[in-house]
C-alpha cells in the first residue's frame, strides 16, 4: 500500500504530538519520513524518542529537499507559518499547517495562491470541526428549519492562564514574537467554528485589552460585536483571565434556539416562528411556546487524527480535507478585524483592509519588547 512520506517542521508542543499520532499507526497511509528543528535540545528529543528511519535535520529547507518526501506539517511559531509553507508548496509538497494559518491574512492570501499554483493540497489543522457537537449545530443552521438567524453570541472564556505560562518564553504573548494575543493564539478554533456555522458578518466593533490580566504587551481581554448580511447581530467575549471560565455559543433564530455549552446541543424549538407570532398575538405579554430537546452529539471525535486522516486520503484518494487554507483565512479575517477595530477605535468592514492592517500592526511589532531574530528561532508551536 502507498503511504504517504511527511516530514514535521517544529517538534515542539504540537509537533511532538503529531509524531507520536504517526508513529503509533493511528493514521492509515502516513508515514513520518523527516523532522527538523532548530533547537538541538528538540532534535535529541527525536533522537531518543523516534524511529531510525526518521531522518533529523536542523535545517527545515534541507529536509523538504530529501528525495521521496510528500508532505509537511508546519507546527512552528505563527510568523513562520506563511513562509515555511509557502516554500513547501513551492516544492510541490502537500501541506498541513497548524492554526492559525497565518498572522495576517495577506500572508493567508499568499499561502493559498501558492497552493494553487502548485500541484499540492494546503490544508489547516482545524481539528474542533471533528466535534459530533459542533458538526450538528451547523448541520441545523444549514438546513434552516430554524428559520433565519436572528442573533449569535459566545462567551469563551475558558482559557484561562497563569502570568507564568506567558513567562515561559520571550516571544509569548508579544507582537514580534505571536502576532497577537488570545485571538491569535486560543481563539483561532472558536473563530473558525464561529463563521464555519454562522456564517461570515460584513463589519465588527471590538474593544482588545492589551494586559488587562496579565504583565503582557497583547490582548488578554476580548469583547466583540459583528453584523451580518442579513441583519443580524453576534457577540464574541473571550479572556484569558477568567477563573472559572465559561464556554457558552448560543445561536438565535426565528424558530428557535441552539445553546453549546459543556459538552451538551440544546434545541429551544418555537411551536411558530417568532416573526408569525409577533405579528398576529393579540394578547399582550405572551410569548410562542417551545419544546426543549437536548440534541444527541454521541460519536466519535478524533480531533487531530481526524484531521490528519483526512489530509492524508485527500491526497492518496482525493476525498475532501477537514478545511482547506480558504477556511483558515476566514477565522483570520475576524481576528486581524477584531485587532483593527480595537486600534483604530472605529467600526470596520469585511474583508479586512490588509494593508492597514499590516501597517498597524507593524507599529505594534516595532515597540515589541521582543526586538531580535524571529519566531523561526523557535521550535515550540504557539498555540494552546
Amino acid at each position: 500500500m502507498r503511504t504517504l512520506k511527511t516530514g514535521i517542521i517544529g517538534i515542539g508542543n504540537m509537533g511532538s504530538v503529531h509524531a507520536k499520532t504517526i508513529i503509533s499507526g493511528d493514521i492509515d497511509g502516513m508515514e513520518l519520513a523527516a523532522v527538523a528543528d532548530l533547537d538541538q535540545a528538540r532534535r535529541q528529543w527525536a533522537k531518543e524518542n523516534l524511529p531510525e528511519t526518521v531522518q533529523i535535520y536542523e535545517d527545515a529547507h534541507q529536509m523538504m529537499d530529501q528525495e521521496g518526501l510528500e508532505a509537511v506539517i508546519v507546527a512552528v511559531p505563527h510568523y513562520d507559518h506563511a513562509p515555511l509553507s509557502i516554500a513547501a508548496l513551492k516544492r510541490n509538497l502537500h501541506v498541513m499547517c497548524e492554526k492559525p494559518v497565518a498572522v495576517t491574512t495577506k500572508q493567508a492570501r499568499e499561502m493559498q495562491e501558492a497552493a494553487d499554483a502548485s500541484k499540492a493540497i494546503f490544508a489547516v489543522m482545524f481539528n474542533q470541526r471533528t466535534s459530533p457537537l459542533y458538526m450538528k449545530a451547523k448541520a441545523l443552521i444549514d438546513s434552516g428549519e430554524l428559520g433565519p438567524m436572528k442573533r449569535t453570541s459566545w462567551i469563551v472564556t475558558d482559557w484561562y492562564r497563569s502570568q507564568s505560562y506567558y513567562d515561559s518564553g520571550n516571544w509569548r504573548a508579544t507582537w514580534a514574537g505571536e502576532g497577537g494575543g488570545v485571538l491569535l493564539n486560543q481563539c483561532p478554533h472558536n473563530l473558525d467554528l464561529w463563521q464555519w456555522i454562522c456564517g461570515m458578518p460584513v463589519r465588527v466593533s471590538a474593544f482588545c485589552q492589551e494586559g488587562r490580566w496579565h504583565d503582557i504587551e497583547v490582548e488578554d481581554d476580548v469583547t466583540a460585536y459583528v453584523e451580518y448580511e442579513n441583519g443580524a447581530t453576534g457577540t464574541f467575549i473571550t479572556s484569558t483571565g477568567d477563573a472559572p471560565g465559561t464556554n457558552r455559543l448560543e445561536i438565535v433564530c426565528d424558530g428557535g434556539k441552539l445553546v453549546a455549552e459543556k459538552g451538551s446541543l440544546t434545541l429551544y424549538r418555537l411551536e411558530m416562528p417568532e416573526s408569525e407570532f409577533s405579528a398576529t398575538y393579540k394578547g399582550g405579554f405572551g410569548e410562542p411556546k417551545h419544546t426543549v430537546e437536548e440534541l444527541d452529539v454521541s460519536g466519535e471525535n478524533p480531533q487531530h487524527s481526524g484531521v490528519l486522516r483526512a489530509f492524508t486520503k485527500a491526497v492518496l484518494e482525493g476525498t475532501p480535507l477537514t478545511a482547506d487554507g480558504r477556511e483558515g483565512i476566514r477565522g483570520l479575517s475576524l481576528s486581524n478585524a477584531m485587532h483593527l477595530s480595537s486600534w483604530l477605535g472605529r467600526m470596520v468592514e469585511l474583508p479586512v483592509d490588509e494593508a492597514l492592517f499590516e501597517q498597524e500592526l507593524a507599529k505594534k511589532v516595532s515597540q515589541s519588547k521582543k526586538k531580535s531574530g524571529t519566531s523561526e528561532t523557535l521550535s515550540v508551536e504557539g498555540t494552546y
